[in-house]
């Protein structure tokens, strides 16, 4: 057994990498990939490592994914803010609102998966040894 094995699992390590948020080993998802668009939302039934169910969020993860969208939105304005100037008198507003619902839109297959997988790190607790 080597020493990465006996050393417990980053939390931001695991959400990041979208592990299993119970032994933060085993893939959260069919796919790694967010492509193909149809198949990028399918999260495995049991985690390979620990057996885990991974359950389908019935009600927090459209919320989820609506404060992530409105982060977004946020951080874009402290890169577009400083950049390009924003003012009530011109039209840098509304570029503003148009680039910022385009990166929205780009990172939507991301923001929907990181809503699955907080969702699940929220309610499932950490048990590094439960599979042993």
């Amino acid at each position: 057994m080597c020493a990465h094995d006996t050393q417990s699992a980053s939390l931001v390590g695991g959400i990041v990498k979208m592990k299993c948020p119970n032994c933060r080993k085993g893939d959260m998802f069919v796919n790694k990939s967010v492509f193909p668009l149809g198949k990028s939302l399918k999260l495995v039934d049991n985690c390979a490592v620990c057996g885990q169910k991974m359950v389908n969020e019935t009600n927090n993860g459209p919320g989820i994914n609506y404060a992530l969208t409105v982060i977004i939105f946020f951080l874009n304005l402290a890169w577009y803010w400083p950049v390009f100037g924003l003012s009530y008198f011109d039209n840098s507003l509304y570029y503003y609102m148009a680039v910022s619902t385009a990166v929205v839109v780009l990172l939507q297959p991301w923001t929907m998966r990181y809503s699955r997988v907080l969702y699940l790190y929220m309610y499932v607790p950490y048990q590094s040894n439960r599979h042993t």
